[in-house]
């Protein structure tokens, strides 16, 4: 298996068992949507519902893979889905962390871009 095939897999696996864990206790009137788009290799958790009068929605997770790495543009999780990443065994210049500004990427263990 190629490396991107690969990294596909293991995205879906892991947004997946995030939202095993969200529906073992939901929040009543909030939906979890996963969308997996590997023709663009795009790939989210959303939430979206109403929560008493308040309206929720919102992006949890969103991974890309752009030029064989595999970019967080946005992470909500408790942990961070880097060390998943990590601990699946993608190497660090093989992860960025796109929610960082360009200039702020180079200070951290992960790949600048």
């Amino acid at each position: 298996m190629d490396k991107i095939t690969g990294y596909r897999q293991l995205i879906k696996r892991l947004l997946t068992k995030y939202a095993e864990l969200i529906s073992r206790d939901p929040e009543p009137g909030v939906e979890t949507h996963l969308v997996f788009d590997e023709e663009r290799d795009n790939y989210l958790w959303l939430q979206t519902g109403w929560s008493k009068e308040r309206r929720i929605y919102g992006v949890t997770l969103h991974l890309r893979i752009y030029q064989g790495q595999i970019w967080i543009e946005q992470d909500w999780t408790e942990d961070g889905i880097a060390t998943e990443l990590l601990t699946a065994g993608v190497p660090n210049e093989d992860i960025v962390l796109a929610f960082y500004q360009p200039e702020m990427r180079n200070m951290t263990e992960f790949a600048g871009a």
